[in-house]
């Protein structure tokens, strides 16, 4: 047996008894034997978090304890989307806290029901167990079921952990003090566990209450600390824990003895934080949420009839002290305008009970830990922080977003099915956020993205919703155009543009703004500037050479489609050798068009030409970011001189016998031939030219005068 060991559902098929559905606190296995085997179903996304928290490794790590199944961490953002396989686990029992060390992430710290506290090795998962004992004389220490730990943001090395008493530890868990007296209400009535239970004793340390629940040390002053406790004190110590006062009086509106679900330190200023309470389990489903600028002295509610569910917890965002993140049983809520309004944020979110809020520090990402539907990730918070009033009275208006990193491209072959979870990327491109005032109805909505040198790069259609609208730019350039041929080649992407910062145009109707974005490398490249531009280069080389060839194949099916239209169309007695010269004209383009193309037979016939080869070394010059090998560079050449001379070859073709030909339908009264014209051709299929001059662009001026 390999399913998880609390059950609490079970389904018997009563048209086929052998097949059992079993819903435990691991989640649902299917067995089709009455039991004897079991099948996991890992596509249901409905896991428990109680905590989250985030490294500084880019992509990087989601860490958090889950309900009866352990601490795992897995990353942001993975090759093919975020995987089960992607999470590692990194501790036992009920997860609840797990964090990196801040300044060694090697070093992990998790921990599980009733106060159990390991110092993790990441690399060789050695436990050490790090957890307080009482000292001689005290009294035996009351863990919460959800023993709360926070990492000091000023002490490296330093970290809390709460019983009914707050210990500190200064050098990673190896020694603990304890820096406050019991700062519960020690109520004897509260501590009864080990006579509960009926016919025999339930004391699992679930039962555990009169303990510290939620411990926030301020990241201005570390000697000023928060401490909330499931019995409804609310304590605080300015002095690093010398002295103590208990502040809960002074919160008008809460119910004596409620649990404090969450108290958080402001990262803003040293004597504002913030504070939920939860009453439910008194049937209290109110929502609790306060805010004191004064430490404590005064508290000013900042619940409103928006907001839905008693809280779980509150954050700050590190870059704008208005703009509030609160998690309810009832999802998340965010306030634009320090707490005087709220609103449900329903993007992709389903209502679901928000246990913890994380915001990273770097990525300006928010991580959200549900209780039901595992981690949310909310792409890049800059927009929101500079989402002030005036913006959201403005009929339209841009807002600022983080730089965007060019993501490696990485290359990996799996095959994967429908029983398996894989949590979405975050996009790789580059993103426009704006804010419309009502929804667009009438007249053009568009982004348009301009170079240092005032090319235009990229037109993309912009959302007409109203609120905030995002726009990807994929930060590539179109993908090449390939001549149409019965093989498919490696070109699917169009090369990368350079880093840098571009100039973004949205125009709404009459209006237009301006903004601009910024594109970065990917913090993990081992490839030098100079290397990727190498790259970039000959990826653009390649990239004019391909459309150089797709140009010359559609002018020869243009002319040749004319050609036998012609044929057709020739009065009666016009001159008889001429339909059957057409005839070996359009035959002439066809053998030229074959011979770069493979045209015959399916996708795998081991055939290659001059399509089908230059295509494969664009595919794999752009598929590695860093500069490109010498076979490379050598095959660039060698194909480059193939192109030219099917550029020459086409040159009689295309200029005099098309003018002989055209000389003769114009004495016949029917119209002539016409090859293509390049810019026109550029802007029907989106494209352009890149590289300046080269060969194959002066091998067309050269040798086709009437197509240019």
């Amino acid at each position: 047996r390999h399913d998880h060991p609390d059950h609490h559902a079970l389904w018997i098929n009563p048209a086929n008894p052998q097949q059992l559905v079993l819903g435990t606190d691991g989640g649902v296995y299917i067995s089709e034997d009455r039991g004897f085997h079991w099948r996991h179903v890992a596509n249901l996304p409905v896991s428990q978090f109680y905590h989250v928290a985030v490294d500084s490794r880019w992509p990087y790590n989601v860490y958090g304890g889950l309900q009866d199944n352990g601490s795992w961490m897995g990353p942001s953002q993975a090759p093919g989307g975020i995987q089960n396989k992607d999470w590692q686990n990194i501790g036992f029992g009920d997860g609840f806290w797990a964090f990196p060390d801040p300044n060694d992430d090697r070093v992990l710290y998790t921990e599980y029901q009733g106060g159990q506290l390991k110092r993790v090795d990441r690399e060789t998962l050695e436990i050490k167990r790090i957890q307080p004992a009482p000292e001689a004389g005290q009294d035996e220490l009351r863990f919460n079921w959800n023993t709360p730990l926070h990492l000091s943001a000023s002490k490296p090395g330093t970290i809390y952990y709460g019983a009914q008493y707050l210990f500190r530890s200064k050098d990673r868990g190896e020694s603990w003090e304890a820096i406050s007296p019991d700062l519960t209400t020690n109520d004897p009535q509260g501590q009864r566990q080990a006579e509960s239970g009926g016919l025999t004793i339930d004391n699992s340390t679930a039962e555990n209450y009169t303990t510290i629940y939620s411990i926030s040390e301020s990241p201005l002053d570390h000697r000023t600390i928060w401490v909330g406790t499931d019995d409804g004190n609310v304590q605080l110590t300015r002095n690093g824990g010398r002295s103590w006062d208990n502040v809960v009086d002074n919160i008008e509106g809460v119910p004596k003895g409620t649990w404090v679900s969450r108290v958080e330190a402001s990262p803003h200023d040293q004597g504002t934080a913030f504070i939920t309470f939860d009453g439910h389990r008194r049937g209290d489903m109110s929502t609790y949420v306060y805010r004191t600028t004064d430490y404590g002295e005064t508290w000013t509610s900042l619940a409103s009839e928006t907001i839905e569910g008693y809280a779980w917890v509150i954050r700050q965002d590190l870059v704008n002290p208005d703009l509030l993140f609160l998690g309810t049983e009832e999802g998340l809520f965010i306030s634009l305008d320090g707490g005087k309004n709220w609103a449900r944020f329903t993007e992709n979110l389903p209502q679901v009970a928000v246990h913890d809020l994380v915001v990273h520090p770097t990525e300006h990402d928010l991580v959200i830990g549900t209780h039901g539907r595992g981690v949310y990730i909310i792409d890049d918070i800059t927009p929101l922080r500079g989402l002030t009033q005036d913006i959201i009275d403005a009929n339209v208006a841009i807002l600022p977003t983080r730089p965007a990193p060019m993501v490696l491209t990485t290359q990996l072959q799996s095959f994967g099915a429908h029983d398996s979870f894989v949590g979405n990327n975050p996009p790789q491109a580059a993103t426009i956020v704006y804010h419309l005032k009502k929804r667009h109805l009438f007249g053009d909505l568009k982004v348009e993205v301009f170079d240092k040198n005032d090319r235009l790069i990229a037109t993309l259609p912009g959302g007409k919703r109203r609120g905030l609208n995002r726009v990807e730019w994929p930060m590539r350039f179109k993908a090449p155009k390939f001549p149409p041929a019965t093989t498919l080649v490696p070109g699917f992407l169009g090369p990368r543009v350079p880093e840098g910062e571009y100039r973004v145009v949205l125009t709404k109707g009459k209006e237009t703004l301006e903004s601009t974005v910024q594109l970065v490398a990917d913090p993990r490249t081992p490839h030098s500037k100079r290397d990727r531009m190498a790259q970039q280069a000959l990826a653009l080389e390649l990239y004019d050479m391909i459309n150089d060839l797709t140009f010359l194949t559609d002018n020869l099916i243009e002319v040749r489609e004319q050609a036998l239209a012609r044929v057709d169309a020739l009065p009666e007695g016009a001159d008889a050798a001429l339909s059957d010269d057409l005839k070996g004209y359009a035959e002439a383009l066809e053998e030229l068009r074959t011979s770069l193309s493979v045209t015959q037979g399916g996708m795998i016939t081991g055939q290659e030409k001059l399509r089908e080869r230059l295509g494969t070394l664009y595919g794999n010059v752009t598929s590695y970011d860093g500069r490109p090998s010498s076979t490379q560079f050598d095959r660039r050449d060698s194909l480059g001189g193939e192109l030219s001379e099917a550029l020459a070859t086409s040159q009689p073709l295309l200029n005099e016998r098309l003018a002989a030909i055209n000389a003769r339908l114009v004495d016949a009264g029917v119209d002539a031939l016409a090859v293509l014209d390049r810019d026109a051709w550029n802007a029907e299929e989106g494209v352009a030219s890149f590289t300046t001059a080269t060969m194959n662009q002066r091998a067309w001026r050269a040798l086709m005068p009437q197509a240019l």
